[in-house]
């Protein structure tokens, strides 16, 4: 996910199903964890290279078992940390990925908090942050979720406005079917906000 705050352009888990060759004049890239579709081993080196300024943050385990082998330049973050980039502020929660199966290890995931709420990206996570969120970042499919667990996750962090993340696995009928789960009692949910694919949205 690509995020424009009006000073900083910020690249969200850069991974295997993303379309982000193409992308320039970034401030950051953030990587929430080290599974290939948030951190694709084979194109992120290309893409520091084609975004010089652009500093990169990652969690513990990209940056170790990732980013370590292609000899790139990384700040690693834990929960707890914040910085500003380009006068856009950063706080860093969450800690672990959600559970897949107990057969799977749990590596590290880290949450971003954009300017004190304007934006939350969880990454494969359920954490909800102490900050109060403007726009949250939903993750619509996954082998680790449930559709009534991401209700709950948004009626928690209770944002103004959420739009579908990690839904690449989902059809469009999927997806809508899913925005329906989330909005049919509106009396308790957010707006709900279905992305299209490369291109631009006013949130």
């Amino acid at each position: 996910m690509l995020l424009d705050t009006g000073s900083t352009r910020l690249l969200f888990d850069p991974g295997c199903f993303s379309d982000f060759d193409e992308v320039r004049d970034l401030d950051a890239i953030l990587i929430t964890h080290q599974h290939a579709d948030h951190a694709d081993p084979e194109r992120l080196a290309a893409l520091v290279k084609n975004n010089p300024r652009a500093v990169l943050h990652a969690d513990p385990g990209t940056a170790e078992d990732v980013i370590a082998g292609l000899a790139l330049a990384v700040t690693t973050v834990r929960p707890g940390d914040a910085f500003e980039v380009g006068g856009t502020a950063v706080n860093i929660v969450g800690g672990e990925h959600a559970r897949i199966h107990r057969d799977y290890p749990v590596p590290p995931n880290v949450g971003y908090v954009i300017d004190h709420g304007a934006f939350y990206h969880p990454g494969d996570s359920l954490f909800v942050p102490e900050q109060k969120i403007d726009v949250l970042g939903i993750p619509f499919a996954a082998p680790w979720v449930k559709t009534g667990e991401l209700l709950d996750f948004l009626r928690a962090v209770a944002p103004r406005l959420a739009v579908a993340i990690h839904d690449t696995m989902l059809s469009d009928n999927g997806r809508q079917n899913v925005k329906a789960w989330l909005t049919e009692d509106d009396s308790k949910a957010a707006e709900v906000r279905l992305l299209t694919r490369l291109e631009p949205a006013e949130l």
